[in-house]
C-alpha cells in the first residue's frame, strides 16, 4: 500500500518560540486548520508527551473524528503526535527553527491510508498539500497579524 508523505514549508515574520506556542498548542487548531471543527482535550488542557487530544475535522466531503497523542516534545523546536484512528492514521510533525530575523517551520504529515481511502493516495496526497500550504498561510497571516500589534 503506498504511502502518503507530505512536508510543507513556510516562513512567519514573528519569533520560534510564539510561532512553536502557538501552532503546537492543539487548542489553538481551529484558529488556523481550515478543516479542523473541533479539539477536545482527556484531561487538563496540557503540551506534553502523552497529552491525547479529540479532533473533529471536515476533508475531502467526509467528517472525521480522531484522537491525536504527542509523541515527542522538544519545546521551541519539534512537536510529533499521531493517531491510528480513521481510515488515514497518520503522524504530523511540526519542526521551527530560526530564520531571517523570524520562524522557518515545516508540517509534515504521513500515514498509510487503509480501505477505500488507499486507493487513491496519490490524489489524497495532493490534496493534504494543498490543505497544509493554506493552512500554513493561514497560521502566518494570523501570526504576524497578531505581532504587529503587540506594543
Amino acid at each position: 500500500m503506498p504511502a502518503v508523505d507530505v512536508t510543507v514549508a513556510t516562513h512567519l515574520a514573528v519569533p520560534r518560540e510564539r510561532v512553536a506556542a502557538f501552532a503546537g498548542d492543539p487548542a489553538n487548531a481551529p484558529a488556523w486548520y481550515a478543516n479542523i471543527r473541533s479539539v477536545r482535550p482527556h484531561g487538563a488542557p496540557v503540551v506534553a508527551v502523552g497529552a491525547r487530544t479529540d479532533f473533529v475535522a471536515h476533508f475531502l466531503g467526509r467528517e472525521l473524528a480522531y484522537t491525536y497523542e504527542i509523541r515527542e516534545l522538544l519545546p521551541g523546536r519539534r512537536l510529533v503526535m499521531n493517531t491510528d484512528d480513521g481510515p488515514f492514521p497518520m503522524e504530523t510533525t511540526y519542526t521551527w527553527w530560526d530564520e531571517d530575523g523570524g520562524t522557518g517551520m515545516s508540517l509534515r504529515n504521513r500515514g498509510r491510508p487503509r480501505g477505500v481511502a488507499s486507493l487513491g493516495s496519490a490524489l489524497l496526497a495532493a490534496a493534504v498539500r494543498r490543505a497544509t500550504g493554506k493552512d500554513l498561510a493561514r497560521l502566518r497571516a494570523l501570526l504576524e497579524e497578531q505581532d504587529r500589534d503587540r506594543p
